[in-house]
């Protein structure tokens, strides 16, 4: 039996692995290899990794941790999960079982990205979600918003601080009168016109063609897509759920233990705002939390 299981080798369950590895426990590391941010060309605003593609950081996180003799490895897809504390089972896609005392979830998210042609093939790379992540490699170009949402007009003067911002209502209701003076103050256009496509030459993006003909000049879109569990486990294992403002999230503590005792959460699973230092943060507590629950403190 492994002291602990994590399962997902992103920025989140790479730093909590390589907590406990560093504790000497012995410790499996579960990985379907298609992380959240593999659509990514490069990570931003990560200190010390600004600009390297996230595949490369995984990479050497798993050379890193490969050099700690505790370590193992499956490559796989963990798809059922159960048990309690010292006692916990996992099953992977190939009926292989596995037991731990410990698990950290460090599965992620699934983006369900908005219906419009052209926007799939420039997911995160023209279109994305975090202008802190990618705003400033719009260097200060038109920048559009999709709308639908009330809470989408607010992202749009965020937005503003990196480029000219446009908020494309999509069908969706027009801001109120104070949060359009906020926005008008900010230099943030509104476009009432729906988009219907976006052109460019993929994965860039030229411009957003709405119902009416015309072509907006944009040098990204940010939208922000509904996201749920990339995987079933922490349901499975009856974890709560907190409603967030993308969709829900897995509710923990401040060690990243879950309401199941023993089991852990980090990464995009386990927050409401997603970014890679928050992640690789939250990572490292949870390895932190299930080692101190491992020495009974």
């Amino acid at each position: 039996m492994y002291d602990a299981i994590v399962v997902g080798a992103s920025f989140a369950g790479l730093s909590a692995a390589m907590q406990l590895a560093r504790a000497r426990r012995k410790l499996l590391v579960i990985d379907a290899g298609a992380p959240r941010n593999r659509f990514a060309d490069a990570a931003h605003g990560f200190l010390g990794q600004d600009g390297v593609a996230p595949a490369s950081i995984m990479r050497t996180g798993l050379t890193q941790l490969s050099a700690y003799p505790s370590v193992e490895f499956a490559d796989g897809l963990a798809t059922r999960a159960g048990g309690e504390i010292d006692g916990f089972g996992v099953e992977l896609d190939d009926g292989t079982e596995l037991a731990g005392r410990r698990l950290i979830l460090a599965t992620g998210v699934r983006d369900a990205l908005p219906d419009l042609p052209g926007l799939a093939e420039r997911w995160g790379r023209s279109v994305l979600h975090c202008p802190y992540c990618h705003g400033y490699e719009m260097n200060r170009g038109p920048i559009g918003v999709l709308g639908g949402d009330p809470a989408h007009a607010l992202k749009a003067g965020l937005i503003a601080e990196w480029g000219p911002t446009t908020l494309f209502l999509q069908g969706g209701a027009a801001p109120d009168g104070q949060t359009a003076a906020k926005l008008a103050a900010r230099g943030v256009a509104i476009e009432a016109t729906p988009i219907v496509e976006l052109v460019g030459e993929a994965p860039r993006l030229s411009a957003a063609r709405l119902a009416d003909g015309r072509q907006v000049a944009l040098a990204g879109l940010f939208v922000a897509p509904r996201t749920s569990p990339a995987s079933p486990l922490a349901e499975q294992l009856g974890c709560a759920f907190e409603d967030g403002m993308t969709g829900p999230y897995v509710r923990v503590d401040d060690r990243q233990q879950t309401s199941v005792a023993g089991v852990y959460a980090a990464g995009d699973l386990a927050m409401q705002m997603h970014n890679g230092t928050l992640a690789s943060a939250a990572g490292a507590m949870a390895g932190f939390g299930a080692h101190l629950s491992l020495v009974g403190l």
